[in-house]
């Protein structure tokens, strides 16, 4: 429909046809953007050949409706297009002003100001935890030192885990980061959802193994469900949220600007009804 569409609109006068369907041409050139250079030709004689079918198919239906649709059908339709060409443009065009003119910087205090506020709207729906976590391979040799390094974590135990840590499948040092429950069991099988609260608890150091290795823990926090996220957790959140009713208000705004420009330079104007 598009093409056709198209084709109507341009001058084809010094061009040859390729398909016809009622008054409606299609051209070699409504074709030529969509073959690619690494087509061969019996690729691109299959594509034309399925592309002029396809186009002469719709063109054909099309034509059918409008014959056999009511005039109230088509007047529908026609007005629904109407409103989706508009709200296509219109969107697209504010998308493009919002970009350009709407801030994108959240400040750290407007993301505490707006947690405090709505605190009690971020009650967890499962439970956090923050721990230090690594898989040991099967054979490694020397289980207990990285045991008494993880669970002391100072300066130089970190030093030294880091110093080793490609012999680890996997690590995390970052214990001040909250990690979801089901994140936690995703990286340790042999935690499940009926034995975690035996292992996730404050302050707990365990040990698991399975085929795959041994998984080492030492759990630094715990949130449980229903308590309130902490505003490190939920900080992208709530910064979508601020960037929404920012660009929201935005619009608002630029849409009360254009009516008023429009009504001060005489384009827009409402007529007054007699009762």
């Amino acid at each position: 429909m598009i093409v056709s569409c198209d084709s109507l609109w341009k001058d084809n006068s010094n061009e040859e046809p390729i398909a016809r369907v009622g008054e409606l041409y299609l051209y070699k050139e409504d074709i030529k953007p969509l073959l690619t250079a690494n087509m061969s030709k019996a690729d691109s004689a299959s594509f034309v050949n399925d592309y002029i079918n396809n186009w002469a198919s719709k063109q054909l239906l099309l034509s059918k409706a409008k014959i056999n649709l009511s005039e109230e059908k088509l007047a529908e339709f026609d007005a629904l297009v109407d409103t989706y060409r508009t709200d296509l443009y219109t969107r697209a065009y504010k998308e493009a002003l919002v970009q350009q003119g709407s801030d994108s910087v959240i400040s750290q205090y407007q993301l505490e100001a707006f947690y405090e506020k709505e605190k009690e709207n971020f009650k967890l729906k499962e439970k956090l935890i923050r721990l230090r976590f690594i898989h040991l391979p099967p054979q490694f040799m020397n289980k207990e030192t990285v045991v008494d390094k993880l669970k002391s974590f100072k300066e130089e135990d970190i030093r030294y885990l880091d110093s080793i840590g490609v012999q680890f499948k996997k690590l995390n040092f970052n214990d001040s980061l909250w990690v979801t429950a089901s994140r936690v069991r995703e990286e340790i099988p042999s935690l499940t959802l009926e034995n975690q609260d035996r292992y996730l608890k404050k302050s707990q150091f365990f040990e698991l193994q399975d085929s795959l290795g041994v998984y080492l823990a030492k759990i630094t926090g715990v949130l449980e469900i229903n308590d309130i996220a902490p505003l490190s957790y939920i900080k992208p959140s709530i910064r979508q949220v601020l960037l929404n009713r920012r660009k929201l208000d935005y619009i608002r705004r630029l849409e009360t600007e254009i009516i008023d420009e429009a009504i001060k330079e005489k384009e827009f104007e409402v007529y007054a009804k007699d009762n």
